[in-house]
């Protein structure tokens, strides 16, 4: 099943304007009270220097709540049913705003609990400022999903060896990079990554890195489930 991401695009330009403190959904916290939740469609508040979204903008979806302890430690239960198409990518975003030749670092780390059923996968989307280019970048998957476009064969970059997918979803050129194995936890360099599209294959300029966002892309879910990010960090400078 290949997923589409025009979707979220336009959700990634619509969402930052919307209103912060949504309706509370105290039924998605965790056992200890969580310090902010909301069960709302396009949900979203900030915390710690990152901004949460609950994010369904998918067509088909069902429910889904986002609760967060901070801005590294959050979580979502999602009922979706047993269809076709991405639903929902609930995630935490960090924003860089820097040209890439100006980074000196960019990394990530993650540590998350997923579950082994349904159909989803957990990835960073990265984004320049214009959206124009959508870099993704998947440490786990389960069920039939699969990313867009066409292989490029495998690289080892960034701590991890990911098969790399390239194509265009009608709105943005999409680099999807694939963990060849599931993982749970680990840091990823992430500048690393950009330069290798930059400079070795040319499939973009010295873009403006804007948006680092971490969730997960959740085709189904279906009877509830729940993701939990025990910790995320993300830094550039």
């Amino acid at each position: 099943m290949v997923t589409s991401t025009i979707g979220r695009v336009a959700k990634a330009l619509i969402a930052p304007a919307l209103a912060l403190g949504a309706t509370v959904g105290l039924a998605s916290a965790p056992a200890s009270a969580a310090v902010w939740s909301t069960c709302d469609q396009w949900g979203n508040t900030s915390l710690n220097g990152y901004t949460l979204y609950n994010n369904i903008w998918g067509s088909g979806a069902g429910s889904q709540c986002v609760w967060a302890n901070s801005g590294t430690n959050w979580g979502v239960h999602a009922d979706h049913p047993n269809t076709g198409g991405i639903k929902s990518y609930p995630n935490a975003k960090k924003v860089i705003n820097k040209p890439i030749t100006s980074l000196t670092s960019l990394t990530s780390a993650y540590n998350v609990t997923v579950p082994a059923s349904g159909a989803y996968n957990t990835s960073y989307d990265i984004w320049d400022t214009d959206y124009d280019y959508e870099i993704m970048l998947w440490v786990n998957k389960t069920g039939p999903v699969g990313p867009l476009g066409t292989s490029q064969g495998n690289v080892t970059l960034g701590g991890h060896t990911w098969t790399v997918y390239k194509g265009n979803n009608g709105a943005n050129e999409v680099f999807s990079f694939i963990r060849t194995s599931n993982s749970s936890s680990g840091t990823v360099n992430i500048l690393p990554i950009l330069k290798w599209i930059k400079d070795t294959k040319g499939w973009f300029g010295n873009e403006t890195i804007g948006d680092v966002q971490f969730g997960y892309e959740i085709t189904s879910s279906s009877g509830g489930l729940d993701f939990t990010t025990n910790n995320l960090t993300v830094s550039g400078s």
